[in-house]
């Protein structure tokens, strides 16, 4: 990994109390949702986001095309 990927990351685990395997592993815990309380863990903004396509299809053509228009 980046250098400062790893920096950023331990600085990140040292704020919360953690170690970077135990953010690690709460995040891929929280992927096979297995542990959905984590979800009140996560940041209000990013909370909110949850499950907001559910019911929709996007796929990569969709995203393709949001990119093309918003940065050509």
């Amino acid at each position: 990994m980046d250098e400062a990927l790893i920096k950023k990351a331990k600085s990140e685990a040292s704020r919360r109390g953690k170690s970077v395997s135990q953010m690690v592993g709460e995040f891929f815990d929280y992927l096979g949702g297995s542990n959905r309380e984590a979800v009140t863990a996560l940041p209000p903004v990013t909370a909110s986001l949850l499950g907001v396509l559910n019911g929709h299809s996007i796929d990569d053509s969709a995203h393709k095309k949001h990119l093309r228009e918003k940065y050509l």
